[in-house]
């Protein structure tokens, strides 16, 4: 399934900016006047390959798993939290919850790893381990256990490719998975670790130290090869981060427009598309996060996000709260009258 979602990852064509742009140009309105909504309704019909782009209904997944550097103390929460909130999840009572309802969205929640039962009517059990080793001690995962959590990710695209979504969001849930992140973003990126580590779910500031000292140690310890994104995967990653990646691809290897979410999902995104560059051309960044570290992420994709709301909660809340921005790009395409329809003079032409 890996190999067979890699290679059906083509590069974005660009052949229908053209016409996309005229149209742009002769709708009633100054040339350029909407901005960004322009660039990004381009961008939707070259993915996508349709002058005509639509993004509704969107797709909402929600990955789950536990990490089992919480043992070190990195994070303000129990580990149960974890499972906890997969609960909530199910009963629709998380924030994701709240915004999906509001954008019409399928919603589905993945256990790819939550240590225990995880109780809910509506979870999918797809578990590659109950949570992943103490990176801090060994490496958190075998390659295997990595390739098949990106499996997971493949899987849920592809049943939310064929539930008719159009557009995809991916978020995630895990205690301590903002250590995993940092980490990951450290070996990929090679910035010192006090530059990247943040306060996570609201850790005070001497237990932040601990949690970049922990990163340290632990990128010492493991030694990952920032040029062989899979071998950092499996040494400091966590399974939800690795099933994001996943969703991330198969939803590109089906051409669906994919809204990147904050700090962790931006960090999945790095990964995937070490592993695919072609993979780019398919991500929209939702919103920029308060974690230091995603700044770094996002100069890395060259990615500039369309929201910038303080927000730190992951679970693909901010964006969600971007989707909108695309609905209302591809309706200006579609809805909107151009000067001849209306009977509306163009501008003027140069004398």
């Amino acid at each position: 399934m890996l190999a067979d979602t890699l290679a059906a990852i083509v590069p974005v064509d660009d052949a229908l900016a053209p016409a996309v742009q005229t149209r742009l140009d002769n709708l009633t309105k100054p040339p350029g006047s909407l901005g960004r909504l322009e660039s990004l309704v381009i961008q939707l019909a070259c993915l996508s390959g349709s002058a005509a782009p639509a993004v509704s209904p969107p797709g909402v997944i929600v990955f789950a798993a536990d990490h089992g550097v919480a043992e070190e103390g990195v994070s303000a929460f129990p580990q149960e939290v974890t499972a906890q909130m997969v609960a909530n999840f199910a009963a629709g009572g998380a924030a994701i919850n709240v915004f999906a309802r509001q954008i019409g969205a399928r919603l589905e929640v993945v256990d790819v790893g939550v240590k225990g039962t995880v109780e809910g009517e509506g979870v999918v059990h797809d578990k590659v381990r109950p949570g992943t080793a103490n990176f801090a001690r060994e490496d958190a995962m075998s390659l295997a256990e990595a390739q098949r959590a990106i499996e997971v990710g493949i899987r849920a695209a592809a049943r939310s490719h064929a539930a008719g979504c159009c557009c995809l969001i991916v978020g995630e849930m895990g205690i301590a998975n903002t250590t995993a992140s940092s980490a990951l973003l450290a070996a990929l990126s090679g910035r010192p670790v006090t530059r990247l580590v943040g306060q996570g779910t609201g850790i005070d500031i001497s237990r932040l130290a601990h949690k970049a000292g922990v990163i340290e140690s632990a990128l010492a310890a493991r030694d990952a090869d920032p040029t062989r994104p899979m071998e950092v995967l499996v040494k400091l990653g966590g399974l939800e981060i690795a099933a994001m990646a996943g969703a991330y691809l198969g939803a590109a290897a089906r051409r669906m427009p994919i809204l990147v979410d904050g700090f962790i999902a931006t960090v999945a995104a790095l990964v995937a598309c070490r592993l695919v560059p072609a993979l780019r051309g398919y991500l929209i960044f939702g919103h920029r996060s308060c974690e230091p570290g995603h700044d770094v992420a996002l100069e890395l994709l060259e990615a500039e996000p369309l929201l910038d709301m303080q927000l730190r909660l992951g679970e693909g809340t901010g964006a969600a709260l971007a989707f909108p921005l695309l609905e209302a790009a591809c309706r200006m395409l579609s809805e909107m009258a151009t000067f001849d329809s209306a009977g509306v003079a163009g501008a003027a032409p140069e004398s």
